[in-house]
């Protein structure tokens, strides 16, 4: 499992764009963790699944709500990853009004949750592999935060726990 120190594993993950960018950017777009999380500060945080109850109510929100606090911290990008394909994680970032302050990304192959060793083995309910409920400081590439919830629990994933660990 992943730990502080360690360097993010080099994976690709996928964004569902809504502006054209250059080129054909509209849809879905790779992003290489390497290369995104280089040289910067990033506070990520990943849940088992888009519109869900817990994720849906309480986790994302308090990631959008504290996006100033968190620019004010040195935190340059905020990252939601989830097990679920690039059109999904933005219907939900719209549904969520993200408005550019939480980056959406799509794991859907679970690539970069088995790579972190923070599964989460749903298949009993239906819901296959997915993510572990967890978030941690990354200042370029680098853990330097962890906090991974116990199962079914939202105690040290929120927006506050990291806010602090980033002000800290």
């Amino acid at each position: 499992m992943i730990k502080v120190g360690d360097t993010l594993p080099q994976t690709t993950l996928m964004e569902y764009s809504e502006v054209e960018g250059e080129g054909c950017s509209i849809g879905p777009n790779a992003v290489d963790v390497g290369k995104s999380s280089a040289g910067k500060t990033i506070a990520l945080f990943a849940l088992p699944g888009a519109f869900t109850p817990t994720c849906s109510a309480k986790h994302v929100p308090g990631y959008v709500e504290n996006f100033e606090a968190f620019k004010a911290a040195g935190v340059d990008e905020i990252w939601c990853l989830s097990v679920n394909d690039a059109f999904v994680m933005g219907a939900w970032a719209r549904d969520q009004k993200v408005g550019g302050k939480v980056r959406m990304l799509a794991d859907g192959s679970a690539d970069f949750a088995k790579a972190t060793g923070l599964t989460l083995d749903l298949t009993a309910r239906g819901m296959g592999l997915r993510s572990n409920r967890y978030s941690m400081l990354v200042k370029d590439g680098k853990v330097v935060a962890l906090n991974n919830e116990g199962p079914g629990k939202f105690e040290i994933s929120d927006a506050a726990t990291l806010l602090a660990q980033a002000k800290g």
